[in-house]
């Protein structure tokens, strides 16, 4: 019986790799070493932003929101208590798209909450 080789399984992983890193500068798209390297740092990058990125676009929509409430003549905190107090169901992520591609609607909300 002939022996097994592992070239093609070898290959077809250092190719997976290579081919995952392209766009990469430097040794770190062709040197299989550093090419490893970089796929998993990667990798942890990748893991650790899609969290981050929940975190970013909250706080965009804060200061969206408290900018164009202080056009209006409140504060983000003074917004966001009246709206809970008057029970108005509306999160953060509209809030912000009213704020900015509707301001007119946002300025409505504004003076239903301080009322």
């Amino acid at each position: 019986m002939p022996r097994a080789k592992t070239r093609v399984a070898s290959r077809a992983r250092r190719k997976k790799i290579i081919s995952a890193n392209a766009g990469y500068f430097g040794k770190r798209k062709n040197c299989i070493r550093t090419a490893t390297d970089a796929y998993w740092k990667s990798g942890t990058y990748a893991y650790r932003d899609r969290r981050r990125k929940k975190r970013d676009f909250r706080s965009l929509w804060i200061l969206r929101i408290n900018a164009a409430a202080r056009l209006n003549g409140t504060t983000y905190a003074k917004l966001i208590n009246g709206l809970k107090k008057k029970g108005i169901e509306v999160d953060r992520k509209m809030l912000a798209n009213l704020a900015v591609n509707e301001p007119n609607s946002f300025a409505r909300i504004v003076t239903e909450v301080a009322s």
